[in-house]
Formats: C-alpha cells, sequence, structure tokens
C-alpha cells in the first residue's frame, strides 16, 4: 500500500488569498531558552492550505464545518488528470465510474509556486456541478485555491455544488499522484462554527 500526503505544507510564505490572513508560526516556549518543553503557536485563516470549505462559507443558512457529515470526507476517489484544460467539462471526467469513486479529485499542476498567489486557474464547465450531482459525488477537489475563477464574486460553481451536497476541498497537492483510484482520508478540524477548516488529506493507493 502506497501512501500520497496530498496537502500542502503550512509554513511563513505560502501565498493565502488576497487580504485573507497569511499563516504565521512563532515558539512561545523553547528548551533552548531554559524551557521544559518546546511550544509553537500559529495564526491562520481557516482556508490556509489544503482546506475543507462548508456550505456556511457561501451561504448564510449552510451548515458550519463542525456540523457537515464526515462521510464525504474518507472513502473511494479518483484522481482525474486534466492538465492543459481551461475549462474543465463532462467529458474530460466521464471516463471514470464516478459511481463506484464518488470522490473527484482533479490534478491540473497549474498552482506550482505555493509562495505567489494565482491570478487564474482552470474552472469546471457551469453544467459540471449538476452532472456531478447526478452521479452521486460527494466530493469535488481540486489543487487550486477555488472551484470557481479567482475573481469570481457570485461563486456559481460553490453554489451549485452546494445545491447537490458536493463537499469541496481546495489546494489539494496532487502533482506527484497519478490518474487512478484511491481511498480518500481528508478529514477536516472541528471548528466550532467556522465557515472551513483546514484537513491533512492523504490518499491510499487500493493495490
Amino acid at each position: 500500500m502506497k501512501i500520497y500526503d496530498v496537502s500542502l505544507p503550512l509554513h511563513d510564505g505560502l501565498a493565502c488569498w488576497p487580504g485573507d490572513t497569511p499563516y504565521r508560526f512563532q515558539w512561545s516556549w523553547k528548551r533552548s531558552d531554559g524551557a521544559s518543553v518546546n511550544v509553537g503557536q500559529a495564526s491562520l485563516s481557516v482556508h490556509a492550505g489544503t482546506h475543507a470549505d462548508a456550505p456556511y462559507h457561501f451561504d448564510d443558512n449552510g451548515a458550519t464545518i463542525d456540523t457537515v457529515p464526515l462521510t464525504a470526507y474518507l472513502g473511494p476517489a479518483c484522481v482525474i488528470d486534466v492538465r492543459g484544460q481551461t475549462i474543465i467539462g463532462r467529458a474530460d471526467l466521464s471516463r471514470f465510474d464516478l459511481t463506484a469513486t464518488p470522490r473527484v479529485l482533479l490534478r491540473t499542476d497549474t498552482w506550482t509556486d505555493h509562495t505567489q498567489f494565482p491570478t487564474s486557474i482552470p474552472i469546471i464547465a457551469a453544467d459540471v456541478p449538476d452532472w456531478l450531482g447526478k452521479c452521486g459525488v460527494v466530493l469535488l477537489g481540486v489543487d487550486v485555491p477555488s472551484v470557481d475563477a479567482i475573481d469570481s464574486k457570485d461563486l456559481v460553481n460553490h453554489h451549485a455544488l452546494g445545491r447537490h451536497g458536493v463537499a469541496i476541498l481546495e489546494s489539494l497537492f496532487l502533482k506527484d499522484v497519478p490518474e487512478g483510484v484511491y481511498e480518500l482520508i481528508a478529514l477536516p478540524l472541528r471548528l466550532r462554527g467556522a465557515d472551513g477548516a483546514p484537513v491533512r488529506a492523504i490518499l491510499r493507493s487500493l493495490a
């Protein structure tokens, strides 16, 4: 069994959404300064690095991250190689049986320098969220900061996925993961009342 860590390392200098709170780490106590233990502290946006969006992120009536069902975040998943695509359509995704792997992770490899926030990213076509919902997909993951265009204000894809109960994972690290079927484990932190949460996402090969 092979395990792929598909979460971005959190570190000072990791790009965040412009205007959002960047990740910062510092030491509260250090053994080298005479303390009995090393203890660090971190400040960050709940959307820092690899994270789950709760429905409340884009819908005031949506569930917060501590109340969403966890079943979407673990189970069979497919990594689909869509490198080179600007708009990702149904034809790019239909070569997999999504009823058997209802967690879909899209590998674009378009965000490679994680110290710089991207100015544009590939997005799914407008009809894809409804189609994913009809296929029984429970989660969509992307290796970019959003399932919508960077400059989107109405977040059409977020809302469309939300209507079908499709969980959203963003800023995955899929660069080293071959296309195929895996088991996903990507549980969000239980942050009460929050609109999202960081995750430690891994994929396990099924062979």
